[in-house]
């Protein structure tokens, strides 16, 4: 017996980013690669213009408020400085000409002491730096059009992005949907409910959260850091390399931060999926818990649960609250190194103030990439283990592709035939041992047997729900394996014991099998599964909405659906589980007409647990014990008196 349940999908990434998930992911990006290369190309804009903005500001700084070209060193006063006014301008003569004590002339040119300028009138001012003014508007201009140039391409990146991450999403969750929709049925029983839906649903979802944010993001972060550093080596090298000092801490912090928060990250992901698992089967055995009092065992098992996810979210805040810090620190502390290195040039007038504003807009925005790029590690992890769990079950072969041929039994099915057949769920663990049948066309097989015997087993094999682990199946000499799932199924027709209804309404479940058939047929079915009597009791009829399960429906009226299903697949054999076990007399005399009317021309099989539905069977197949012990009609079995005897005397 298997007791893991698939959580061996829960492996641990060996690598932080594993090239091989990034390569598969790529079939399923190429049809947006012309999205994301506009996104890429729009990201390069918005860096290139987010870099200006700094450098505008020391333009307006350097050039309009303290105009660099215009400010020398007073040659009689060492330290002093003065500020030089072109005479050709006739607004700045004119103020030169109105306050003459102030200005010194030399041909073309005029000079004032920088402290003098505040005892000029407030309107000679604004007149002597009219040009200044003027430029401070352009460039203020400028600056908003960048800013709003950044908003526009922004959002066009942002929404290409969702686009583009939407869509490839939906082509994977289509991908993984049909993929398990077409496993086979052990795959089913190894796996619980909780984690296929969490595969199809956050793991998916962290996915979108790679397509949408990491890639663009990433893009945008690294050129960002690549072009703040070219423009402060370009400004001013000693200052940016002494700046750049902390760069080693910054790359040691994040290299611990990112392998700690790596495992951090991967237990709470299994934390949420166990949450899952445990909900889920809360919700699917709440009737049982509540019958036998379990709620507050359950409950106390559940919080055991959330409080260990709890602690696991708990270690992640504080990676986080230390990492955060520790970068803000050193981004303070490289901002330190600017303002002291970079006040002293300024003092020393070796460095203008416009140079060192930018030195500053600059450094601040160094480091806020380094924090992001922090957290799209951890957005990266988190999609790379969720894109190895989804791949994983990808590469699981579904039932389509353990058929070693596409061959389809020619003709009506004649025969079907096992040959020693032999079948395992689990290695050394048979539940059928070399089973040897016949099934001739237009028969009635019965299948009895005690519980365990292996009656439900053989029916799987008919089906195709398992393949033999020995022998051979063969329709019309034609073996199983050989013949694809689906072809198959179209000529069988199987109506179990408790059969499963889906949400929707009672005209999608009564033809399951054949949605576009046309009314006439549907009044044929309706009459020959005894199913208009049902049809007639609801206000809405065959639009009568039916809830996930059919909970609202008797479990009579359920295998009258059930028998009305099979006939709109107008099957060639058809497999009765027992059809009449749980119904009461009225509601099972219905049913068998419905189930004579359905065997009429067709081949039955039909697993009998109480003996008396067995008696009018053309052949009786006896089990016990994964071994077929005895085989005949009713009279032959009885008159032999072995085990088949037996168990009629035991039931009667």
């Amino acid at each position: 017996m298997r007791f893991d349940y698939g959580y061996d999908e829960e492996q641990r990434l060996g690598k932080p980013y594993d090239l091989k998930l990034l390569r598969r992911i790529l079939p399923y990006i190429r049809p947006h690669r012309l999205r994301l290369v506009l996104s890429v190309l729009l990201v390069v804009t918005i860096t290139l213009l987010e870099l200006s903005v700094p450098y505008i500001t020391k333009e307006i700084i350097d050039r309009q408020i303290v105009p660099k070209a215009r400010i020398h060193t007073d040659a009689k006063a060492p330290g002093k400085q003065r500020f030089w006014v072109d005479m050709h301008d006739s607004r700045a003569a004119a103020v030169v000409a109105r306050n003459p004590q102030w200005f010194d002339r030399k041909g073309n040119q005029a000079s004032i002491r920088l402290e003098d300028l505040d005892r000029l009138p407030a309107a000679d001012l604004a007149a002597l730096r009219h040009a200044d003014l003027s430029g401070l508007t352009r460039i203020s201009l400028l600056f908003l059009a960048v800013v709003l140039l950044i908003f526009i391409c922004t959002f066009v990146q942002n929404l290409i992005m969702e686009i583009a991450g939407n869509r490839i999403m939906h082509d994977l969750r289509m991908t993984l949907y049909r993929h398990i929709q077409a496993m086979p049925l052990g795959f089913f029983t190894r796996h619980p409910v909780a984690r296929l839906v969490t595969r199809v649903t956050n793991d998916i979802s962290n996915m979108h959260e790679l397509f949408t944010n990491v890639i663009s993001m990433v893009f945008k972060d690294l050129f960002l850091l690549v072009g703040i550093a070219v423009v402060l080596v370009a400004m001013d090298v000693r200052l940016a390399l002494l700046s750049f000092l902390v760069l080693p801490l910054v790359g040691l912090t994040a290299f611990v931060f990112s392998s700690q928060v790596r495992d951090v990250f991967r237990e709470l992901r299994n934390k949420v999926a166990e949450i899952n698992t445990r909900f889920s089967e809360t919700i699917g055995g709440i009737k049982v818990i509540q019958t036998f009092r379990r709620t507050p065992d359950n409950a106390a098992a559940f919080a055991r649960l959330n409080h260990a996810n709890y602690l696991a979210g708990m270690r992640q805040i504080n990676i986080f609250a230390v990492f955060m810090p520790v970068i803000e620190m050193l981004g303070v502390t490289a901002i330190a190194i600017v303002i002291y290195v970079g006040g002293s040039h300024v003092i020393g007038q070796t460095m203008s103030i416009g140079v060192l504003a930018a030195f500053l807009a600059y450094m601040r925005m160094f480091f806020r990439p380094i924090r992001d790029l922090a957290e799209k590690y951890n957005i990266l992890q988190n999609a790379m283990a969720s894109a190895e769990r989804i791949f994983l079950l990808l590469d699981r072969p579904s039932a389509a592709t353990l058929q070693s041929g596409g061959k389809t039994p020619a003709g009506p099915l004649e025969t079907i035939r096992f040959e020693n057949v032999s079948l395992a769920y689990t290695p050394n663990e048979p539940v059928l041992k070399s089973i040897n049948l016949t099934i001739a066309a237009g028969q009635t097989v019965a299948i009895v047997g005690a519980t365990g015997s292996g009656k439900t087993s053989l029916v799987n094999l008919l089906v195709r729900f398992y393949d033999p682990t020995g022998g051979r199946l063969r329709f019309n000499d034609v073996d199983c394996r050989h013949i694809a799932p689906e072809t198959l199924r179209k000529r069988i027709a199987l109506v179990m014991q408790d059969p499963f209804l889906f949400t929707g309404t009672l005209r999608s479940n009564l033809f399951f099998a054949a949605p576009g058939i046309s009314a006439a047929r549907q009044d044929e079915i309706l009459d020959a599964s005894r199913c208009r009597q049902l049809v007639r009791r609801f206000p809405d009829g065959l639009d009568t909405p039916i809830t996930e399960g059919g909970a609202s429906l008797s479990s009579g009226e359920r295998q009258l659906i059930s028998v009305a299903r099979a006939f709109s697949a107008d099957p060639e054999v058809i497999i009765l589980d027992e059809a009449t076990s749980y119904v009461d007399s009225e509601t099972e005399m219905h049913l068998q007409a419905a189930i004579g009317n359905l065997m009429q021309g067709r081949t039955c099989v039909v697993v009998a647990h109480r003996l008396t539905t067995a008696r009018s069977a053309d052949q009786i197949v006896v089990l016990n014990g994964g071994c077929l012990v005895e085989r005949g009609d009713h009279t032959t079995l009885m008159a032999q008196k072995g085990y088949y005897y037996r168990l009629y005397q035991l039931q009667g």
